[in-house]
């Protein structure tokens, strides 16, 4: 396992809104790719991920450190530097193009039709410059308004997000506010411009629990106001039963498990899953025993053959013909469970995870 804690929900706190499957997606993502050279070989950081995302439904992300959660949100966000990645594939928003857009077209599109919210705001905000002035700054570069108009607007958004005394707040520096002050700061920023998007990458990670549970209820919260589409990165399954209607999880670059999140956390399908689901201590009752994935993540400049996951799968030798260390998987849709998708050669894993995986988790 990576150096992350991945803390299980102890109960499955959210049904997923009921899915639509002709419901039109306002971000569709179709076999994106995501590779960077370098001098040691071509980084292989996504491979052929697709997902659909309507407006008011919110995807979680999930996977170990370097399973291209981030890199792929990056894409959809247009930050990657064409110089050194070479992506390709296609990811609409909106119904528009992303991939080969032009960097003035995509100043435009960030900011005023899709943000991101980070997961360092103390990198992110800039030191030198008062949290209004950032807020207006991202607020001008959309809106032909005076200066003026642009604070009455970053008040009122530090007042949305729950920042106490907004007035006083919006002529402070980010060393003034607290860690959970800073990351309201940078939703409100991220919102600003009323954007149909919203990418929080790992949004909450350096916050403690209470402050934690406050900013998701936020970003929920402001979800209903804007009724927007949200993608949510987490290693965290307890954060993912809270806030997420969808799962995807991520191994190597590619996806290898998508579904509604109570049939993911409830039952889930694949391996990794169920090896992500085991690591992670009881936090109620008896101590049981873990049961770590073991080894670490691959290399992306050298994926294995076959499953990118069959090195340190213990269910690959069940597998007839050797199909796992030859054969990669097809992400296969789950015909009796509509909406689910698992990229797996085991034959019968409702049957392997009841009757194996069921009773050893914590």
């Amino acid at each position: 396992m990576s150096d992350q804690t991945i803390r299980a929900p102890q109960t499955v706190t959210r049904t997923a809104r009921p899915r639509d499957e002709n419901e039109e997606p306002y971000l569709e993502v179709t076999d994106l790719q995501v590779q960077f050279p370098t001098a040691d070989g071509m980084v292989q950081a996504v491979q052929g991920l697709s997902y659909r995302l309507p407006l008011r439904r919110t995807l979680a992300i999930v996977g170990e450190s370097g399973s291209g959660k981030s890199v792929s949100s990056m894409a959809v966000m247009g930050l990657h530097d064409t110089k050194t990645a070479r992506i390709s594939g296609s990811i609409k928003v909106g119904g528009r193009e992303i991939v080969g857009m032009s960097e003035k077209d995509l100043e435009e599109f960030r900011g005023a039709d899709a943000a991101m919210i980070f997961q360092d705001p103390q990198s992110s905000l800039h030191p030198y410059f008062t949290i209004g002035d950032q807020i207006m700054e991202s607020y001008r570069a959309h809106h032909n308004v005076s200066k003026r108009k642009a604070k009455d607007r970053a008040i009122e958004m530090l007042d949305r997000v729950g920042i106490p005394n907004p007035q006083r707040r919006v002529s402070q520096f980010p060393h003034e506010f607290s860690g959970g002050m800073r990351q309201r700061a940078m939703i409100a920023m991220a919102l600003v411009n009323d954007p149909k998007l919203l990418i929080a990458d790992e949004p909450t990670t350096a916050l403690d629990v209470t402050v934690q549970a406050q900013i998701l209820d936020l970003i929920a919260d402001l979800q209903r106001d804007f009724g927007s589409a949200v993608v949510f990165i987490t290693h965290d399954l307890g954060v993912v039963a809270e806030i997420a209607d969808d799962i995807l999880v991520m191994y190597a670059g590619n996806a290898v498990e998508h579904g509604p999140v109570d049939k993911i956390l409830g039952r889930p399908l694949h391996p990794y899953s169920w090896g992500l689901m085991e690591s992670i201590p009881a936090l109620t009752g008896e101590p049981q025993p873990l049961h770590p994935i073991p080894g670490a993540p691959p290399s992306l400049l050298a994926v294995p053959s076959g499953c990118p996951f069959h090195p340190r799968c213990e269910f690959k030798d069940r597998v007839a013909g050797d199909l796992c260390r030859t054969l990669k998987p097809e992400l296969i849709p789950r015909t009796i469970d509509q909406g689910r998708a698992s990229r797996c050669h085991l034959k019968e894993p409702d049957r392997v995870f009841d009757t194996e995986i069921l009773p050893r988790l914590p």
